[in-house]
């Protein structure tokens, strides 16, 4: 996984630390067998149209995008054991409950993500 930051398009903002996963196997674990996210951090997932969170023991606010970062649909607090896909979504962003509100995460919003700079 790559680290990096969640940017606001509008406004150049932070919004969060985001890792973006690499490889089909990395994006088929997702968060699985994974801690549940803290406020500020997500997981990118790319490409991306549909999640599951089947296994996991949280619930995570699930963020799908465009192409270009465009918020095309968000799912606050998906419980463990359920589903969600968005039509045209190509991205997904996963994120603690509770915080695509926090951010503003809104359909029509863009995002982008930038990859850390090494050290």
């Amino acid at each position: 996984m790559r680290s990096g930051t969640l940017i606001a398009a509008d406004s150049g903002s932070t919004l969060a630390a985001v890792r973006r996963c690499e490889g089909s196997l990395e994006r088929m674990r997702g968060l699985l067998w994974r801690p549940a996210l803290a406020p500020g951090q997500g997981l990118l997932i790319a490409p991306c149209n549909s999640v599951h969170t089947i296994g996991m023991r949280y619930a995570i606010d699930v963020v799908f995008l465009d192409r270009e970062g465009r918020v095309l649909k968000v799912c606050p607090a998906l419980k463990p054991l359920r589903m969600a896909m968005a039509r045209g979504a190509r991205q997904v962003i996963e994120l603690a409950a509770g915080e695509a509100s926090r951010l503003g995460l809104l359909p029509k919003r863009v995002v982008r993500w930038q990859e850390a700079l090494p050290a």
